[in-house]
């Protein structure tokens, strides 16, 4: 029978939704001290099993459906079919963003949920290799992974942190290869830029932006993060701000790196001069919507077109990032070092050879990964409904894996699904 007939029977034959209630109960329980407690987890379990048992005596690939019913809706099941169909393979390895994809201020009070945990644990026991790809520190991404999945997965072996949006790949077990400074393999010139803008840029910051933001602990980046609440109205204003700052701020420490005091037609100090500064926002106006947008809604977008800016500062902004998150974050990063840079190497220390990956994110460094597994057919693309527009696109146009706010579980039980229909014999 075809695979769509047998997964059309099983979800109209059975009381699947019952059945899914049965098993997340199960798998999220928590520990409690109570016997009535236990007692209760007990019985679940053996009505679970009992209601597999049902679907494993009515097929011949019953074990499988058994599982897939009990842990996927009835259109996560045919999304699986569909994906096994288009790319006729499991995913081999996650490669996941944590900020807005697997957490949410607004939808997880910030936490990765316990059953989006547990399906990670469950790929985790399965084989999997774990890829966390983050913009935060080091530090903060280790201390979460720790708490949320637990020492013993960290430490496996078997997962990767690229932390500071691939500056760093943290991957426990694995000897001299476990930590990788990345961004030292950058030249000299590059290097003292970024030296540079953060010797200087909290000292030398007006002073509402002194008390209204503070520099993130990166190894690497430049990051400037609010003293308000993600996403308030007061944390977009200061990070708006901040954002203006930190661009006049690299392309002075640009001008400086490559010894240049003056544009094309005149001398510095000269009435006509063009400030550095200037420059920098055409430049990075020119290559981000969201950064002209904020320049013009502040009142700062230059008298300057970018095809006026100087090729000797061209050279170097165009190595250099600057990315705006909204009422979250005004950062600068170098473009060598994105991750996907971060992620190559993840997956060269885990030996993942050939890849096939679930990439889940929300922002445009996301959209860097999910762009190069579309490039070289090494992956499937998924991002929250509140993704960055480009992000929205991307994956709207390939297999349309869009999730709710704080549900990255849904597309997690659509990937489980997959990779049991990919061990199906045709």
């Amino acid at each position: 029978m075809e695979r769509y007939d047998l997964v059309y029977r099983l979800y109209d034959e059975f009381d699947t939704k019952t059945l899914r209630e049965y098993q997340e109960f199960v798998d999220v329980f928590p520990p409690i001290d109570s016997r009535v407690a236990l007692e209760h987890w007990q019985d679940a379990s053996e009505e679970l099993e009992s209601r597999k048992d049902e679907i494993r005596s009515s097929f011949a690939a019953g074990e499988t459906l058994a599982e897939v019913a009990a842990r996927t809706t009835r259109d996560q099941a045919f999304t699986a079919l569909d994906l096994e169909a288009k790319y006729g393979r499991a995913v081999n390895v996650l490669v996941l963003d944590v900020d807005e994809t697997l957490r949410s201020a607004g939808g997880t009070d910030n936490e990765i949920p316990r059953d989006t945990l547990h399906v990670l644990t469950e790929f985790h026991e399965a084989g999997l290799p774990i890829v966390i790809c983050t913009g935060q520190t080091l530090e903060n991404v280790k201390g979460f992974a720790i708490q949320g999945l637990g020492s013993e997965i960290v430490h496996s072996g078997n997962l990767s942190i690229v932390y500071e949006t691939g500056n760093g790949v943290f991957t426990p077990g694995h000897g001299a290869d476990t930590k990788q400074l990345l961004y030292e393999d950058l030249d000299a010139e590059i290097r003292d830029v970024f030296d540079d803008v953060r010797a200087r840029v909290l000292p030398d910051a007006p002073e509402d932006l002194r008390r209204g933001c503070h520099l993130q602990g990166n190894e690497f980046n430049v990051t400037m993060k609010p003293n308000y609440e993600t996403g308030s109205s007061r944390a977009r204003e200061i990070i708006d701000d901040a954002l203006v700052y930190v661009i006049d701020l690299l392309g002075g420490a640009v001008a400086e790196a490559v010894d240049w005091n003056g544009d094309d037609t005149s001398e510095a100090g000269d009435e006509g001069a063009t400030e550095p500064a200037d420059y920098a926002r055409a430049f990075y106006a020119a290559e981000d919507p969201e950064v002209r947008g904020v320049l013009e809604q502040g009142g700062a977008y230059p008298d300057v077109d970018r095809s006026s800016v100087p090729n000797v500062l061209v050279d170097v902004f165009e190595r250099i990032d600057v990315a705006y998150y909204e009422a979250d974050a005004a950062e600068i990063g170098s473009l060598e070092l994105d991750k996907v840079a971060g992620v190559e190497r993840a997956l060269s220390v885990l030996d993942v050879e050939d890849p096939f990956a679930l990439v889940m994110g929300d922002s445009k460094s996301d959209l860097r990964v999910m762009e190069w597994v579309a490039r070289n057919d090494a992956g499937i693309a998924a991002a929250p409904e509140h993704a960055s527009e480009d992000v929205l696109e991307h994956v709207l146009g390939s297999d349309e894996l869009v999730f709710d706010r704080g549900k990255s579980v849904d597309v997690l039980r659509t990937v489980y699904a997959l990779n049991r229909f990919a061990r199906l014999e045709r």
